[in-house]
């Protein structure tokens, strides 16, 4: 089926909702942040989606089983594997977390970012 430019989705003009929540208590490692996703796009098959998160300061317990491309647009997080190794993003950082991390995020400054993620 051939897309349009009024199949675009653009960022300034979506009306995807913001879902605010707080993580389970099992994931919670420090404080209790309140978090958003406004997911812009999601794909028909539901593998590819792409949005905007947002979390207040805290820590968890991640376990990744989609590939995720972030790009971070305000605040500071520090992601740390399972065998103690850090990795600090800050504004401007654009990396990806690969399907199978295991480890923690920790937010020291309110984070917000843009992700694109693909589940296997």
């Amino acid at each position: 089926m051939t897309k349009l430019i009024n199949d675009i989705e653009s960022f300034a003009t979506s009306s995807a909702e913001i879902e605010q929540y707080h993580l389970p208590d099992e994931k919670r490692l420090n404080g209790n942040p309140l978090q958003s996703i406004q997911n812009h796009y999601a794909s028909p098959c539901a593998q590819f989606n792409v949005g905007i998160w947002e979390s207040d300061v805290g820590c968890w317990n991640v376990e990744y089983t989609e590939h995720e491309y972030c790009d971070i647009l305000a605040g500071t997080s520090i992601i740390t594997d399972v065998n103690g190794a850090k990795l600090t993003v800050n504004v401007g950082d654009k990396f990806v977390i690969p399907a199978g991390f295991k480890g923690t995020w920790e937010v020291t400054e309110k984070c917000k970012k843009i992700y694109v993620i693909f589940e296997n």
